[in-house]
């Protein structure tokens, strides 16, 4: 008959094992909050858009690549809370954005 400390020991290292396996399988499963925030805010923006709100990325990269001159265009991202594009270049090595409000296509930052 087992002791009650085999059964203690039994039961730790099924949860033990359980945590192993559910542990790195539930962090596949739920978005991590960056991921999460970054759907959140494409969802936003396609409403936005359908509202007349804002206006579409081609357009506002339409106009800001001309800008840019050999710098290579690697994206964008929108940020809801701000309703603002921030697109992403890289030139020479260095990671350049450029932030444009999204209801008027006006230039609001440029990093250097």
């Amino acid at each position: 008959m087992p002791t009650k400390t085999g059964i203690m020991k039994q039961v730790l290292a099924s949860l033990l094992a359980f945590g192993l396996i559910a542990g790195p399988i539930a962090a596949t499963i739920a978005p991590a909050p960056a991921e999460a925030q970054r759907r959140s805010d494409q969802g936003e923006a396609r409403k936005e858009m359908r509202a007349g709100n804002i206006l579409r990325a081609r357009e506002i990269e339409n106009r800001v690549l001309p800008m840019m001159g050999d710098a290579e265009y690697l994206g964008f991202d929108y940020d809801s809370t701000a309703m603002a594009y921030r697109l992403k270049f890289i030139k020479k090595g260095k990671v350049l954005y450029v932030d444009v409000d999204a209801r008027t296509g006006r230039i609001l930052r440029r990093s250097r």
